[in-house]
């Protein structure tokens, strides 16, 4: 990974009347990294994506975003920034073909490359058996691909990703990770949520924002390493078959090492996949 920065800020404020949504905000990202934004509703995660997307200006503080700056060079950096909101930026009434043939106008795309970039979203979203319905009939998972996929069509060096993830169902979110996942080393990231799982699994670094401010932030290994975290971690032994254990603890009780047999099942979301497997099988209904 180079350690060229693709974004650079230092000493970001920003204020909606009486509002501070922003305060005193550093932040860089490394070209080709995964970069976490974690934090609770209100906490500045998207008005920092904002600023970087040159929809809004901060109060104080310096920003540079692929080298320039979004007072001055706006133009220069959307044209390699693709951004993906969490309010769905798509339209009813259009098929999904037609809306990728928009938005690809719209990038500039034409010709042959126009038609090779929207086949390849409609692949990669799982949605060519659909290409020509409505939007409007489709499930929030398959809007959501949707909306993933038309922020990627004009290959942008920069994406910044919106809680991507909102009201998907297993299958849909699991396919929307493998399609984030399959950007690796192409582009530069940012992701929001205040989902922790979501960010562990994709980020290679963590943004910990509350309030406003950055109250922690590196890799996972950097944060259960801090001050009143490592306190809290405890050991754990992993054996992948499980007839294997109770063996395992005699060979380790025999060493003089304490230990027992931990059976904790899996998580909900695991059981869902591992029942009903992880295919997409979209329906014609909206999802509630």
């Amino acid at each position: 990974m180079s350690s060229q920065k693709v974004i650079e800020a230092t000493g970001l404020e920003r204020s909606y009347g009486e509002i501070q949504a922003l305060q005193d905000m550093d932040l860089h990202l490394i070209h080709g990294e995964f970069l976490g934004l974690l934090g609770p509703n209100g906490a500045g995660k998207t008005t920092t994506l904002r600023l970087i997307a040159c929809l809004e200006k901060q109060d104080k503080g310096d920003l540079r975003v692929l080298g320039f700056n979004p007072a001055s060079d706006s133009t220069s950096i959307l044209r390699k920034l693709g951004v993906v909101p969490q309010e769905l930026a798509i339209y009813d009434t259009l098929s999904a073909k037609e809306n990728l043939d928009f938005f690809a106008g719209m990038h500039g795309l034409v010709g042959a490359r126009k038609k090779e970039r929207v086949s390849w979203a409609l692949e990669v979203a799982g949605l060519k058996d659909r290409a020509g319905d409505l939007v409007e009939g489709f499930s929030g998972g398959m809007k959501r691909r949707l909306n993933l996929v038309v922020g990627l069509l004009h290959e942008p060096d920069l994406v910044l990703l919106d809680e991507p993830t909102v009201g998907v169902d297993p299958q849909s979110r699991n396919h929307l990770f493998q399609m984030i996942e399959g950007l690796r080393g192409k582009v530069s990231l940012i992701y929001t949520t205040h989902q922790m799982g979501e960010i562990e699994r994709l980020c290679d670094r963590i943004v910990i924002m509350d309030e406003g401010k950055v109250v922690a932030q590196g890799t996972m290994e950097d944060l259960q390493d801090l001050p009143g975290v490592r306190e809290q971690r405890v050991s754990h032994l992993a054996i992948q078959q499980a007839e294997q254990a109770e063996e395992a603890a005699r060979v380790l009780k025999e060493s003089g090492i304490e230990c027992q047999v931990d059976y904790s099942g899996a998580d909900l979301e695991s059981i869902f996949l591992a029942t009903t497997g992880k295919a997409l099988r979209d329906g014609n209904q909206q999802e509630a």
